[in-house]
């Protein structure tokens, strides 16, 4: 028997382990694992927004060449393979799933460093799309077996925070490993170390039973990834959920992969500079924007459960006007000023849409609904974000030159306004939807 499958049949923690789980202290371990995890999947994924400038100098790109290879062939990969990968996930070791994830997409990032033209960095790039496509579902899947639902949105918030996290050290230190040694270099440094993170959840995380069930109790029903298609889609919720969560991504990515390029054109800064300042921006902005999303959530929705959407539809929509002065500020100073708003709102939607996916559906689905939750996200967000933007931006220079790259990234921050919109249509049925969920589930919480 596989590791793989043992770990899948015993679900049971080491006798060594019982005590500190027992007390409830376990489950924070498996969190901070799970959030250095997505720390490390979002610096990998996202590195190559403060190296695109340099690559495209250094390869002979253009910036829709850029857009695709960190936009739609990115998120192909990334949210097709993801559903599969969830489902092998829900059937067998989440942990084992994961570890081998993160070994995967860390060496394909370390591979993008030795790419010498465009088809090589996208094949790179591919790899390291396949891999994450095995991170986040089964995280989401694993702690929402570990925290109930009036801790569910806060504990996948906190989880989120990983997001923020690593863009800020992947800007930091990629803007400054690039002024000291080139791009190539860069890749590798960041690449690596995650093999040695694999490592750590495969000999430390433990799989946690998916649903409580007395002795007499029947078997969980096995369900298809059609089955969980169908499920999802026959509840109004999930879909203007997940379309309004696509609107936010589409923004966020679209935007967040664009702007060192923009900073470099427009204001003529270095990457070490521009890292430094875009660190701050969203390590500070963005974690604080996606723990208090899942936290405000919560506390909200002990009175009415719609504030699990209400959150990010006053978010979103409060983020929209800050973008003009973002990109028409005079001076990058005030540009970084008026950025932090914008990525602290924006950055709410983490944890109560994820929180409202894993109580939307049976515990058994839970892994493979948040794959098709961020397929949704991740082929129009991730993939369509960035590609747009560097075909707008391509379409835009014969008349407006450098600037170009300005008015195409605010055109598509403008998408807020729809993501608002669809956020409050899925909230007027949020709870029915909730309370439709097997009697199972409901038990369990």
């Amino acid at each position: 028997m596989s590791e793989l499958d043992r770990k899948a049949e015993t679900g049971q923690p080491a006798a060594s382990g019982s005590a500190a789980e027992r007390e409830g202290g376990y489950r924070y371990y498996v969190l901070g694992v799970l959030l250095f995890v997505y720390c490390i999947n979002i610096l990998d994924r996202q590195i190559l927004a403060i190296l695109m400038e340099p690559v495209r100098l250094e390869l002979g790109l253009s910036d829709t060449q850029l857009g695709f290879m960190s936009g739609i062939a990115f998120a192909l990969f990334y949210a097709t393979l993801g559903i599969p990968i969830a489902r092998l996930a829900d059937r067998t070791s989440r942990t084992g799933v994961i570890s081998i994830s993160i070994a995967l997409w860390s060496v394909m990032t370390a591979v993008s460093g030795l790419a010498q033209n465009f088809w090589q960095m996208l094949a790179a790039r591919i790899g390291v799309a396949v891999g994450e496509a095995g991170g986040t579902p089964p995280s989401h899947s694993l702690l929402a077996d570990y925290f109930g639902e009036q801790q569910r949105a806060t504990a996948l918030g906190i989880f989120s925070l990983g997001g923020p996290l690593g863009m800020m050290i992947g800007l930091y230190f990629g803007g400054w490993l690039n002024e000291w040694f080139g791009w190539r270099i860069t890749f590798i440094a960041v690449g690596l170390p995650g093999v040695v993170v694999a490592l750590l959840v495969w000999w430390t995380v433990r799989e946690k039973p998916r649903v409580a069930r007395p002795p007499s109790a029947e078997a969980p029903p096995e369900y298809s990834i059609a089955d969980v298609f169908r499920y999802l889609w026959q509840q109004r919720t999930f879909r203007y959920m997940s379309l309004a969560s696509a609107c936010q991504a589409f923004v966020l990515y679209g935007v967040a992969q664009w702007y060192p390029v923009f900073f470099i054109r427009i204001h003529e800064m270095s990457t070490g500079e521009i890292g430094t300042y875009m660190a701050l921006v969203f390590g500070i902005g963005g974690g604080l924007g996606t723990f208090l999303g899942g936290y405000l959530a919560d506390r909200m929705a002990v009175r009415d459960r719609r504030w699990y959407l209400w959150v990010p539809m006053l978010a979103t929509a409060g983020a929209t006007p800050f973008f003009f002065g973002v990109f028409f500020a005079p001076t990058a100073g005030l540009a970084f000023l008026y950025m932090i708003l914008p990525t602290l709102l924006v950055s709410a939607l983490f944890g109560p849409v994820f929180s409202t996916t894993q109580g939307l559906v049976p515990p058994e689905m839970r892994a493979t609904a948040a794959a098709v939750l961020l397929f949704v996200i991740n082929i129009i967000g991730l993939g369509l974000g960035p590609q747009v933007v560097g075909l707008l931006s391509d379409l835009l220079r014969p008349q407006f030159g450098v600037d170009s790259l300005r008015y195409a990234l605010i055109c598509v921050s403008m998408l807020t306004v729809v993501g608002a919109v669809l956020y409050w249509i899925a909230a007027r049925t949020l709870r029915a939807d909730l309370d439709r969920v097997p009697s199972v589930v409901n038990s369990s919480r």
